[in-house]
Protein backbone atom coordinates (compact mmCIF):
# COMPACT_ATOMS: atom_id res chain seq x y z
CA UNK A 1 0.00 0.00 0.00
CA UNK A 2 0.90 3.65 -0.19
CA UNK A 3 2.23 5.43 2.88
CA UNK A 4 2.57 9.18 2.32
CA UNK A 5 5.23 11.01 4.30
CA UNK A 6 5.16 14.79 4.60
CA UNK A 7 8.06 17.13 5.13
CA UNK A 8 8.86 20.82 4.95
CA UNK A 9 6.73 22.19 7.74
CA UNK A 10 8.04 24.74 10.15
CA UNK A 11 7.77 28.25 11.48
CA UNK A 12 7.26 31.19 9.17
CA UNK A 13 6.20 34.79 9.54
CA UNK A 14 2.94 36.04 8.09
CA UNK A 15 3.43 36.94 4.47
CA UNK A 16 6.19 34.42 4.07
CA UNK A 17 6.38 31.26 2.04
CA UNK A 18 6.90 27.60 2.68
CA UNK A 19 6.95 24.54 0.49
CA UNK A 20 5.70 21.22 1.72
CA UNK A 21 6.66 17.95 0.14
CA UNK A 22 5.16 14.51 0.30
CA UNK A 23 6.68 11.28 -0.85
CA UNK A 24 5.38 7.75 -0.78
CA UNK A 25 6.96 5.19 1.44
CA UNK A 26 6.26 1.79 -0.01
CA UNK A 27 4.38 1.70 -3.28
CA UNK A 28 4.55 4.64 -5.63
CA UNK A 29 1.58 6.98 -5.65
CA UNK A 30 2.11 8.04 -9.24
CA UNK A 31 -1.25 6.58 -10.27
CA UNK A 32 -3.15 8.12 -7.37
CA UNK A 33 -4.90 11.39 -7.01
CA UNK A 34 -3.23 13.35 -4.24
CA UNK A 35 -4.49 15.94 -1.86
CA UNK A 36 -3.46 18.21 0.95
CA UNK A 37 -5.61 18.65 4.03
CA UNK A 38 -4.98 20.56 7.19
CA UNK A 39 -6.20 20.47 10.74
CA UNK A 40 -5.91 23.21 13.30
CA UNK A 41 -6.35 22.53 17.02
CA UNK A 42 -10.00 22.08 17.89
CA UNK A 43 -11.08 22.05 14.26
CA UNK A 44 -12.03 19.42 11.74
CA UNK A 45 -9.60 18.36 9.09
CA UNK A 46 -10.28 20.49 6.04
CA UNK A 47 -9.49 20.29 2.37
CA UNK A 48 -6.70 22.47 1.02
CA UNK A 49 -5.81 21.35 -2.49
CA UNK A 50 -5.79 18.30 -4.72
CA UNK A 51 -4.30 17.17 -8.00
CA UNK A 52 -5.23 14.33 -10.31
CA UNK A 53 -2.78 11.58 -11.07
CA UNK A 54 -1.76 13.17 -14.36
CA UNK A 55 -1.91 16.78 -13.09
CA UNK A 56 -4.73 17.59 -15.50
CA UNK A 57 -7.08 18.58 -12.69
CA UNK A 58 -6.36 20.71 -9.66
CA UNK A 59 -8.74 21.84 -6.94
CA UNK A 60 -8.22 24.45 -4.28
CA UNK A 61 -10.12 25.53 -1.24
CA UNK A 62 -11.32 29.10 -1.57
CA UNK A 63 -9.30 30.03 1.48
CA UNK A 64 -6.01 29.24 -0.25
CA UNK A 65 -6.81 29.95 -3.89
CA UNK A 66 -4.28 32.31 -5.38
CA UNK A 67 -1.82 31.75 -2.55
CA UNK A 68 -1.11 28.02 -2.62
CA UNK A 69 -0.06 25.89 -5.55
CA UNK A 70 -0.27 22.13 -5.63
CA UNK A 71 1.95 20.21 -7.98
CA UNK A 72 3.44 16.80 -8.38
CA UNK A 73 6.40 15.16 -10.01
CA UNK A 74 5.54 11.56 -10.65
CA UNK A 75 9.06 10.76 -11.79
CA UNK A 76 10.23 11.79 -8.32
CA UNK A 77 7.21 10.27 -6.61
CA UNK A 78 6.71 13.59 -4.90
CA UNK A 79 3.81 15.90 -4.18
CA UNK A 80 4.33 19.58 -3.37
CA UNK A 81 2.38 22.38 -1.83
CA UNK A 82 3.87 25.79 -2.41
CA UNK A 83 2.41 28.16 0.15
CA UNK A 84 2.83 31.88 -0.38
CA UNK A 85 1.46 34.91 1.43
CA UNK A 86 0.94 32.81 4.51
CA UNK A 87 -1.51 33.94 7.13
CA UNK A 88 -1.80 33.02 10.80
CA UNK A 89 -5.01 31.17 9.98
CA UNK A 90 -2.96 28.82 7.82
CA UNK A 91 -1.43 27.44 10.99
CA UNK A 92 -2.27 23.75 11.14
CA UNK A 93 -0.95 20.28 10.74
CA UNK A 94 -0.85 19.58 7.03
CA UNK A 95 -1.58 16.10 5.77
CA UNK A 96 -0.86 14.48 2.46
CA UNK A 97 -3.39 11.95 1.20
CA UNK A 98 -3.71 9.58 -1.73
CA UNK A 99 -6.84 8.18 -3.31
CA UNK A 100 -8.26 6.67 -6.49
CA UNK A 101 -9.70 9.90 -7.83
CA UNK A 102 -9.27 13.59 -7.27
CA UNK A 103 -11.74 15.06 -4.84
CA UNK A 104 -12.24 17.55 -2.05
CA UNK A 105 -13.54 15.25 0.64
CA UNK A 106 -11.62 13.25 3.19
CA UNK A 107 -13.64 10.28 1.97
CA UNK A 108 -11.98 10.52 -1.44
CA UNK A 109 -8.66 9.46 0.03
CA UNK A 110 -7.54 6.13 1.37
CA UNK A 111 -3.98 6.74 2.53
CA UNK A 112 -2.82 9.45 4.86
CA UNK A 113 0.48 10.73 6.10
CA UNK A 114 1.27 11.60 9.69
CA UNK A 115 1.24 15.31 9.01
CA UNK A 116 3.70 18.15 9.25
CA UNK A 117 3.23 21.23 11.41
CA UNK A 118 3.02 24.63 9.79
CA UNK A 119 3.00 27.59 12.14
CA UNK A 120 2.54 31.12 10.84
CA UNK A 121 3.33 33.89 13.26
CA UNK A 122 1.68 37.29 13.13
Amino acid sequence: QVQPVESGGGLVQAGGSLRLSCTASGRTFSTYALGWFRQAPGKEREFVAAVSWNSVITYYADSVKGRFTISRDNAKNTLYLQMNSLKPEDTAVYYCAAGPGVGMSRNDYDYWGQGTQVTVSS
